[in-house]
């Protein structure tokens, strides 16, 4: 690699880290973020980029972050590449909750006097939207606006080693698989973390090249980004459903938070089956014990599938400010990953 120095600053949504990359040092084609995001796959330098902050001895196997790249067009304040340590994701709302308190704490959107900033950014999947709440200099909360998720395929059985196990699949910005813990005799805590993250491996790799988990107009955005294994803890004294979830997405990689886009995901599952409707709250709990709330926002069409625009609701804090280096002498370059 050519790059020296790259300078990032370091937030985390719910106990998930995010590494922004205001300015990459390296050239990213494309005229838009989807196009970005194929050339970024297959460009040397910009995923050498992606290991060097991602991986060890400067990251770690659950690391997360994203390069800042321009616009699709004018209508949004930027656009993102969304990078883990197994590549380039199509989506990612707790880094979009993150992106959008960077946004206002640095200057980039200007606050506003209302206390309520609005935050367009352009990712691989869409155009997302994000309210940032602020009392004075102090920010409350982020409400983040996801692209419609839908539903697409409903009680799929899966063959996994601890028998077989019935998932249903959706979409939320990328694509999901939902398996109720208790389904595969597990739930979600850290007692159980090494179990979930193989069970979670073994649901995606099985389901990622079938029609389950095409999207119906963009192949770029097809395959199983992730399982959900959810507990259902019933319903909160106001009526609202309450659910603890963990996301083992990429390769065998742990959201500590309880996933931004995952949660939009379980969302249009839990519109489908009737379980949420508007003006209900979902409460959704991490494993870390860090909580979302979403709700539905719009009921629509998409691509001729009854369709849910999700609302979730957190926010993010800003952990850290780093600039790496790369010698050219290191025999590790950019770096390793045990996991």
């Amino acid at each position: 690699m050519t790059i020296r120095q790259v300078r990032t600053v370091d937030y985390h949504t719910g106990g998930e880290p995010f590494r922004v990359v205001p300015e990459p040092p390296a050239a990213i084609e494309g005229a838009t973020v989807a196009e970005r995001r194929m050339f970024a796959i297959g460009d040397p330098e910009v995923d050498g980029l992606r290991k060097l902050l991602c991986l060890e001895p400067r990251g770690h196997a659950d690391m997360y972050g994203g390069f800042i790249t321009p616009p699709d067009d004018e209508g949004a304040h930027f656009g993102v590449l969304f990078w883990h340590k197994d590549g380039f994701s199509t989506a990612c709302g707790h880094g979009s909750i993150a992106l959008a308190v960077w946004a206002v704490q640095t200057g980039r959107v200007p606050r506003d006097p209302s206390g309520v900033t609005t935050v367009v950014i352009d990712v691989p999947s869409g155009r997302v939207t994000l309210r940032v709440r602020t009392e004075g200099e102090r920010i409350t909360g982020v409400d983040f606006v996801n692209v419609p998720g839908y539903r697409l395929a409903e009680r799929v059985t899966v063959a996994t080693s601890r028998g077989d196990v019935v998932v249903d699949v959706a979409y939320g910005g990328a694509i999901y698989a939902h398996l109720d813990a208790a389904g595969a005799g597990l739930a979600v805590t850290p007692e159980h973390y090494s179990d979930l993250i193989a069970i979670g491996r073994e649901v995606k790799w099985a389901l990622n090249d079938t029609e389950y988990a095409r999207h119906p107009v963009d192949d770029r955005l097809s395959g199983i980004y992730g399982t959900i294994l959810y507990d259902d803890l019933g319903d909160d004294e106001d009526g609202n459903p309450h659910q603890r979830n963990v996301t083992v997405f990429a390769d065998g990689q742990v959201d500590r938070s309880p996933c931004g886009s995952g949660t939009c995901s379980r969302v249009a599952v839990l519109a489908a089956t009737g379980r949420l409707v508007p003006g209900r709250t979902l409460v959704h709990d991490s494993i870390v014990g860090t909580r979302f709330h979403a709700r539905i926002v719009e009921e629509l069409t998409a691509h001729g599938r009854p369709a849910v625009v999700a609302e979730v609701t957190g926010t993010a804090y800003r952990t850290g400010e780093h600039r790496f280096e790369l010698d050219p002498a290191d025999d590790l370059g950019t770096g390793f990953v045990l996991r």
